[in-house]
């Protein structure tokens, strides 16, 4: 089987979000899958069968448990593939197209509503303006970028939460990016995210809503970072990067 690693939202080697891309030209056992992804240790790898006729079936795992949608890894798998995709998932039919050195893909919008969710024990120094909910995520806003880029949050707090990630969001500190953003997932394995492309599901809208505009670019401020562009259509989300391949393999297991 080829195993790729691939570098998403990012221009560049080692930064952005690594995942790994397995091709498989039949059924695999999720056992198995959950197995190579703990082996590989990547936020998410993702599983396509590459020899199904019309839509690829299409499977994300981190490294303890399946995940329902993972950007990073689809956009990593439009990038390994090329040109024009179709995949069925378990958030429904995903499509990815690679071109110009860019890979757009389009997601389902997941506007968050109000909560009363206690958050401020786990984000020491973050002011925080609003608290929010997605399907999955936690999304917590600020005012101020600079309190992102700067949190520690208590991941064991964190980790107890009813929600995948949680998702602490400023206003852009810069003039090409609009909003910042990070993502902490330790109740699925991932204590940081370094871009993640389903939580912009959540940012987007919310985002959109707030400046008033539908294209958008969002820049996910962890060690490794990396941009994010999105695109608000209606009840689904453009969402675009870059992409870069590291490693070119052979899984023989």
């Amino acid at each position: 089987m080829r195993l790729y690693i691939v570098d998403a939202f990012t221009d560049r080697a080692f930064a952005g979000n690594p995942a790994g891309v397995v091709l498989l030209d039949e059924p695999a056992d999720p056992a198995w899958m959950q197995s190579v992804a703990a082996e590989l240790k990547h936020a998410e790898t993702a599983f396509v069968e590459v020899a199904a006729e019309g839509p690829k079936p299409l499977r994300w795992f981190t490294p303890t448990v399946e995940v329902d949608l993972c950007g990073h890894a689809t956009l990593a798998t439009g990038h390994v593939l090329g040109g024009s995709q179709v995949f069925t998932t378990r958030s429904g039919e995903l499509r990815t197209t690679a071109e110009d050195g860019w890979v757009s893909m389009d997601f389902p919008a997941d506007p968050p509503h109000a909560t009363a969710d206690e958050v401020v024990p786990a984000l020491p120094g973050v002011t925080v303006r609003e608290v929010l909910r997605g399907k999955w995520d936690i999304l917590v806003r600020t005012d101020d970028a600079a309190e992102v880029r700067a949190l520690e949050p208590d991941l064991d707090v964190i980790a107890g939460w009813d929600a995948r990630c949680v998702v602490v969001t400023a206003p852009g500190d810069k003039p090409e990016i609009d909003f910042v953003s990070r993502v902490f997932g330790p109740a699925v394995g991932v204590p940081e995210d370094p871009v993640t492309g389903s939580a912009h599901c959540t940012l987007s809208p919310y985002w959109s809503a707030e400046l008033g505009r539908d294209k958008l670019v969002g820049e996910q401020a962890s060690a490794r970072g990396g941009v994010v562009r999105t695109a608000l259509q209606g009840d689904r989300v453009l969402l675009a990067g870059q992409a870069v391949t590291t490693v070119r393999g052979e899984l023989v297991v």
